[in-house]
């Protein structure tokens, strides 16, 4: 699968420093239906946990947003 990042999640990255290569990890590893998803993940070097808000067509998955959950909770 394509993995995509729009321009609001490259520049949410770029704020809060978090690496394209960590999202792209964590999205590969994910079993992904069509649609739009949310996923909450703790990464190691990551005092919050990323939030990351997807959707997926076909054989594209695009990245909307991503950023650290400052509240530290897990849904």
């Amino acid at each position: 699968m394509e993995i995509k990042f729009s321009r609001h999640a490259k520049r949410r990255a770029k704020l809060y420093g978090i690496p394209e290569t960590t999202i792209i990890d964590i999205l590969t590893n994910m079993n992904l239906h069509q649609g739009g998803h949310k996923i909450i993940k703790r990464v190691s070097g990551f005092k919050y946990p990323l939030k990351i808000a997807v959707s997926v067509e076909e054989n594209l998955i695009t990245v909307i947003t991503n950023y650290p959950l400052k509240k530290g909770r897990k849904r």
